[in-house]
This record gives structure tokens, C-alpha cells and sequence, in this order.
């Protein structure tokens, strides 16, 4: 089943994301290369692809897990979380409708 992480950011905390972004993407990577991943991102703190020092808000991750247990425990391994990126996260049950 699919599951929608979102984790939202803690105030002041670009330069963690930028430390601990490379591992984050490492973990990213072995989901698409087990072919779990369905999309991930960040969400930038304004209206632009590339917020500079405003930063982020936050991040999304929709994947392939076999339960919601497994979808909060590799949330809760994630880089992101474990290094103070995140000041909290969702793991939600998601249902892909579009694109078919």
C-alpha cells in the first residue's frame, strides 16, 4: 500500500536539512531502486523553486510500504527526523487515483 509522509519543518532548521541531505537522498534512493517510490520533495517556505534563505517548510514522500508500521518506522529513521529537520510528521495511508 501507498503511504504520504509529510514532515514539517522546525523553524531555523535549513542548515540541518543541508547537513543531513545526502543521507536523506541515499534512503530515497534505495526506495526507488526497490521500485517503492512514487514521488518525494520539498516544500519551499514561498512561491519560488528555490527559496534561498526562507528555506522550507517542509517535505513530501509518497512510497510503497507493506503496512503502516513499517511507513512510521522508516519515517521515524529518516535523516530528517533523527537530526532535528523535522519538528513533526504524518505518515498517512495514501490512495494513488491519478495519473491511472
Amino acid at each position: 500500500m501507498l503511504y504520504a509522509i509529510l514532515g514539517e519543518d522546525a523553524p531555523g532548521s535549513l542548515a540541518k536539512r543541508l547537513a543531513a541531505r545526502p543521507a536523506h537522498l541515499e534512503r530515497l534512493k534505495e526506495l526507488q531502486e526497490a521500485g517503492r517510490l512514487v514521488l518525494a520533495g520539498p516544500c519551499p517556505a514561498i512561491d519560488s523553486p528555490d527559496p534561498g534563505p526562507a528555506g522550507f517548510s517542509g517535505s513530501l514522500i509518497v512510497a510503497e510500504f507493506d503496512s503502516l508500521d513499517e511507513a512510521q518506522a522508516w519515517a521515524a529513521a529518516d535523516p530528517y527526523a533523527s537530526e532535528g529537520v523535522f519538528a513533526g510528521m504524518r505518515v498517512l495511508p495514501f490512495r494513488k487515483v491519478l495519473p491511472a
